[in-house]
């Protein structure tokens, strides 16, 4: 790529650069100079801003960067003229895996730089800024004043950090404290555990090498121009070999960052994030709300990527308190964490269907040897981000002395999987990762089923996750009945034949039904019944995620109300994502209004059984950091604006009557759909649907008289009804259709009208 110049580059291409401080080459001032033309887009991203009029103390308030590698948050240092830039890495981890994951492959602290000011810190004002994925402002002091811009660049992995102080505080420098290279979790930890040897520290770097060979390498330098000060650090890691080599590639990156232009690199950070923010659009009345989804979408973009590592618990942040979460846990976590990648049209940040592609081969260290047979799969947790559990660490076996509650981790992944599928119709996802995978997950439970006194296929005492112990547990049971019915499907869409396929339809035919309370719905399991708070929704799996049963039939909607009814009948131990799963289900059930109050709810700050939403919109457990349930709640609004299942689209299906506008472009659904649509005064005004793959389009549409249905240059496509409010319609792959009632057309996404101020995420 030639390099540009400034002021071509500000010329050519307004919408996604800057304008720079002329004064000093070390500094960058402003955003991104806005588009000429109005761009919702970026309105609605910069509008989700969040601001900081008070110092942060820590993770739980904390303004966030990273790239889906290195992370990096600030916060109020050890001492009054002090802040702290606290570093971490998604791939730093040990690998001793002579332990279970949590200890032997556990994430490793790696340190954080403090900035030293002349003067007391008396008041801040930052922004951190979605949009451009950076963070910027000002601190005052007893002395002085500093100006700071920083940001972790999307290419290069290597933060930045641009300081511009006033003359009592232009001796303001960074330095750092490494941290010991040990486990931060202590259950399970055994007594023989010894941390890493403390690193080899020179000017400029910190050299940490492992026990088990390799370790990372953290360098970092200042370049200075008059009184402003550039920092430059990078981490390198390598699993294993001369951590030296480590030292060489983080020396030179750092090296790099501060000779290359520094227009150039902010432009080429900046000009990723534009285009994430430009791949789909969702507005809704709720501006509180509007911006904390804004923010989800950054916070998923900033914690992984296709490719890399998939979510952890802290994502690439490190947790100075509340760290004992130190691997990826697959019970729940990473699979509802990850689930709005799909619906907003984010597949560059599909990691997990990544993972399991590049690392399906450590999947049969987590089977029990009596059945490493090499057709089994299971997925232990916590594992680390290469699906490893532990050497010495199996998921057990259903019925035995061991049973664990990893059973169903492996096959609920694989509905992770199956919907990068759907929401694609790449069948490379299936025929390479879903089709393999989830067979020998499949197989492996097969091998528990047997035959009862009735004729159907039982499952022996399995546990359901964070309860009980059950025979024909539920959550196993909507597991594989979901795995057996999606390997068949998978072998009719590839055209391929399978000697297990028998097995499936026997699964399928025969597994038991679900043991049911007359009042209380679904149970966990055989004689066992929910008769306490639960925070985890286990036991309905079949209900959502999985969409077993379905509130468009009517013969499934008795025991879909009851089951929810006698669940949501005890909160007193939900935590954050129990209100987020409660909200998807409610939506999915045609209740939009309880819909929206579970969701409000959860992100009004709640604090319920010592877990709540923070400032920042991460989320804490006690004291622990989790990253997965507001992310979660982003699925909620996504389950509100738009639905797919069974061949149906579904648009503004559950949105309340107290959102009577909402707006939203690009979303994606099943089908390989992309889907705009508009509403205003609680009415559907226009849907406009393009099919990327060319699948039968079936339309939920909830606009009003007589259609219009016509391509992107208006001409009539061909269409019907086939129920009210229903038409199917022939869209051919690469087509758009347009749907409004007669005499109307349809327009761009909008930011709509907010119907009240409510305060902003940050400190304001």
């Amino acid at each position: 790529m030639p390099r540009l110049d400034r002021r071509h580059f500000i010329a050519a291409t307004v919408a996604t650069t800057a304008t720079w401080t002329v004064a000093s080459p070390a500094a960058w001032a402003a955003p991104a100079a806005r588009s000429r033309t109005p761009d919702p887009y970026e309105s609605t991203a910069r509008a989700a801003a969040m601001n900081w009029l008070r110092l942060p103390t820590g993770w739980q308030d904390a303004p966030f960067l990273a790239n889906g590698r290195l992370g990096a948050q600030l916060y109020k240092g050890g001492t009054a003229n002090t802040l702290k830039l606290m570093l971490s890495h998604t791939e730093v981890q040990d690998h001793r895996g002579q332990w279970r994951g949590g200890i032997g492959y556990s994430r490793l602290p790696i340190g954080y730089f403090t900035l030293t000011l002349a003067g007391d810190i008396t008041a801040v004002d930052w922004t951190l800024d979605p949009y451009d994925a950076e963070l910027r402002g000002t601190v005052t002091t007893t002395r002085g004043s500093l100006h700071l811009s920083a940001l972790v660049h999307n290419d290069t992995s290597t933060l930045l950090v641009s300081t511009r102080p006033s003359q009592a505080e232009e001796a303001a420098a960074w330095t750092f404290q490494w941290l010991p290279a040990a486990t931060t979790r202590t259950s399970g930890k055994p007594p023989e555990y010894t941390p890493n040897p403390d690193p080899k520290v020179t000017t400029g770097q910190v050299q940490q090498p492992l026990l088990a060979g390799g370790g990372w390498t953290t360098a970092w330098r200042e370049r200075r121009a008059g009184t402003s000060r550039l920092l430059a650090a990078h981490v390198a890691y390598a699993a294993s070999g001369d951590v030296a080599k480590t030292t060489d590639a983080a020396r030179a990156q750092v090296d790099r960052a501060l000779t290359t232009d520094l227009d150039d690199q902010v432009a080429r950070h900046r000009r990723w994030w534009h285009g994430f923010h430009h791949r789909s659009f969702f507005s809704v009345p709720d501006k509180r709300l509007q911006a904390f989804y804004v923010n989800q979408l950054y916070k998923l973009a900033a914690a992984t990527r296709a490719g890399g590592p998939t979510i952890s618990e802290w994502g690439p942040w490190f947790p100075e308190i509340g760290n004992s979460w130190t691997a990826v846990w697959w019970n729940l976590n990473v699979q509802i964490g990850m689930a709005p990648i799909h619906g907003s049209n984010h597949p560059e940040l599909d990691s997990v269907t990544s993972t399991f592609a590049k690392y399906e081969k450590n999947l049969p260290t987590s089977v029990p040897a009596a059945y490493r047979d090499g057709e089994s799969y299971a997925l232990g947790h916590p594992s680390d981000w290469q699906l490893r559990a532990g050497d010495t660490y199996d998921v057990g076996a259903p019925g035995s002395n061991h049973v664990s509650d990893n059973f169903g981790n492996l096959t609920w992944a694989m509905h992770n999987v199956w919907q990068a599928y759907t929401h694609s119709l790449d069948t490379s996802i299936l025929r390479d990762t879903l089709f393999p995978i989830l067979t020998n997950a499949i197989t492996f439970y097969a091998h528990f089923l047997h035959e009862g006194p009735d004729g159907k296929l039982h499952l022996p005492p399995t546990r359901s996750p964070e309860y009980a112990n059950a025979a024909d547990c539920t959550y196993d049971l909507s597991l594989i009945r979901w795995g057996a019915r999606t390997l068949l499907q998978t072998a009719r869409i590839l055209r391929t034949n399978h000697p297990k396929e028998p097995l499936w339809r026997d699964i399928a035919a025969r597994l038991t039904p679900y043991a049911e309370d007359p009042k209380a719905g679904v149970m966990i399991g055989k004689d066992v019944p929910l008769a306490d708070s639960h925070r985890h929704h286990s036991h309905l799996l079949w209900l959502y995620p999985l969409r077993e049963r379905v509130w468009d039939r009517a013969a499934d909607r008795d025991v879909m109300a009851r089951s929810m009814a006698h669940w949501v009948s005890m909160q007193q131990l939900w935590h954050g994502y129990s209100y987020a799963t409660a909200s998807s289900m409610y939506a999915v059930m045609n209740e939009p209004e309880k819909a929206l109050d579970f969701l409000t709810f959860f992100t009004d700050l709640k604090v319920v059984a010592d877990c709540a939403m923070t400032a920042n919109t991460m989320y804490r457990e006690g004291k622990n950091f989790a990253l997965e349930s507001p992310l979660a709640a982003a699925q909620s609004m996504l389950d509100m604006a738009v639905q797919s299942h069974d061949g149906v689209l579904k648009v503004f299906p559950s949105v309340s009557k107290r959102w009577p506008d909402a707006s939203f472009a690009s979303l994606r659904a099943q089908g390989a759909f992309l889907v705009d649509a508009d509403r205003a005064g609680g009415v559907p005004r226009w849907i406009r649907v393009h099919s990327e793959a060319g699948a039968p389009l079936t339309l939920e549409h909830g606009l009003r008289g007589e259609l219009s249905v016509r391509d992107d240059r208006g001409r009539p496509l061909s269409w019907r009804e086939t129920a009210p409010g229903r038409i199917t319609i022939r869209l051919p792959r690469g087509a758009t259709a347009v749907i409004a009632p007669k005499g109307s057309s349809a327009s761009g996404p909008r930011d709509v009208p907010s119907l009240g101020n409510r305060p902003g995420w940050g400190l304001p």
